[in-house]
């Protein structure tokens, strides 16, 4: 798909979702001010809960097969591992390490300006839980857990972890046999992969009609006083990436040395991209065009820019870790410090992978949030203002997969030494680029 088709595509679902916002505020203020009392109000509320409930059921239908197809599909995508051993383990330290940092910094900044502390919503009816529950989780609950008895179980109760594990393990038994066997395999998986992507672009394309009926089924209860959370969380959000954005310009400082302005001097066209279309697959060939320009072989842009867009989504992880706590802070649920940590461990893992799919970080915590006995409908509350975040976290993305590939490439020497330090000409053609964000969207 074109920059401009992928742009437009964008740019209408913002406008539809922009206006079923708007719609949501607008009718919910008017049955809030006619509602003859609260429990009248939450009564022409639930009038709302059949577009939502529907919207959350074909979330959660995506769910296990996108991510068996995208983690296999990356894997098997590898090939040998002892060829790229090196680079791949730095990279993998960068991506694990900036993870770390960006859960982190956003459970802090949720923990310290607790944007969802005001809502005091009260728990949904059929907020039935499945997996692990806060109040009992524990490290060894969490190890044992991620370990599955049946792939198939996994699958119908949308187990990620267990469905990540057994991927891992299948993706790699496929790198391994005689490429007569998995090569028919991998085109299947690879094909799979690019279905999962067009089903969730479509199940998509209901994000207006849903965040019309969650907003306005909260407005109608709660008044238009609850918008002001939403500019609380945005704006604490904001902040977050502030200074995410200030360790990973630091981190590139310290292995890239001054260049590291002339970088972020190049990385300014993709990353405009990036905010203007909230999609980093869009942005893609261009930041494999920049990074080139600033030196980095392309051997290197192109295995480790792939594989940064599947484990190394800074703003995306951030993101994900303010939302899980602003849902539990919205319906009273208090998650201590080790429930957090916990947390932090299982977006370690689910965050990775689904790189190029819309909204993936609304599938994360989709995904994540029922583990830890927060109701699954909270993430509606979200998804009127997530296109404001997302144009947030994916410009974030952008700047931190090309910090990561141009400092792995510093220190195993594969910068060119004449590179040319002028920024890439807006006609420049992008053809390669393009190509390998095929191959990185199927990974």
């Amino acid at each position: 798909m074109t920059h401009a088709a992928t742009a437009a595509r964008s740019g209408r679902l913002t406008l539809y979702t922009g206006i079923g916002l708007a719609l949501g505020i607008l009718v919910g203020a008017v049955l809030h001010g006619q509602a003859a009392s609260p429990e009248a109000a939450k009564e022409i509320a639930a009038s709302f809960t059949l577009a939502t409930d529907i919207f959350l059921r074909l979330i959660k239908m995506i769910i296990a097969p996108l991510v068996f197809a995208t983690i296999v599909s990356g894997i098997a995508s590898f090939g040998d591992t002892r060829t790229v051993g090196r680079v791949a383990a730095l990279a993998m330290a960068w991506f694990l390490t900036a993870s770390v940092v960006s859960l982190s910094l956003g459970f802090l900044v949720a923990n310290l300006f607790q944007p969802g502390a005001g809502l005091n919503l009260p728990l949904p009816d059929a907020a039935a839980q499945t997996g692990l529950k806060a109040a009992s989780i524990n490290f060894r609950d969490f190890l044992t857990h991620v370990f599955p008895t049946s792939i198939v179980s996994a699958m119908a109760t949308n187990e990620v972890l267990q469905i990540l594990v057994f991927s891992i393990f299948f993706g790699s038994g496929l790198s391994v046999i005689d490429r007569r066997y998995s090569e028919p395999m991998i085109h299947l998986i690879d094909g799979l992969a690019r279905v999962m992507f067009a089903v969730t672009d479509t199940v998509m394309k209901l994000a207006p009609l849903a965040v019309f009926a969650a907003i306005a089924a909260v407005v109608t209860v709660q008044g238009l006083g609850v918008l002001v959370d939403y500019g609380k969380f945005i704006g604490s959000f904001y902040l977050g990436l502030a200074v995410l954005w200030a360790v990973l310009v630091g981190a590139g400082w310290l292995a890239l040395g001054g260049g590291v302005v002339r970088l972020i001097r190049l990385l300014r066209s993709p990353m405009i991209v990036a905010f203007s279309t909230a999609s980093s697959e869009a942005a893609f060939p261009r930041t494999i065009e920049v990074l080139e320009k600033f030196g980095v072989k392309s051997r290197v842009t192109g295995f480790v820019l792939p594989l940064g867009y599947s484990f190394n989504l800074d703003g995306s992880m951030m993101y994900q870790a303010m939302a899980a706590l602003f849902i539990a802070q919205a319906y009273g649920i208090e998650l201590g410090v080790a429930e957090q940590f916990t947390m932090l461990l299982v977006m370690m893992v689910t965050s990775k992978g689904i790189a190029g799919v819309p909204r993936a970080s609304l599938v994360v915590v989709a995904a994540t949030v029922p583990m830890f006995g927060l109701p699954a409908a909270g993430i509606l509350l979200v998804m009127g203002v997530d296109q404001i975040l997302d144009m947030g976290r994916t410009v974030t993305n952008v700047l931190g997969n090309g910090l990561a590939t141009a400092a792995v490439a510093q220190w195993q020497g594969e910068m060119e030494p004449d590179a040319d330090p002028a920024p890439a000409r807006a006609d420049a053609p992008a053809e390669s680029g393009t190509a390998i964000a095929h191959a990185a969207a199927a990974a």
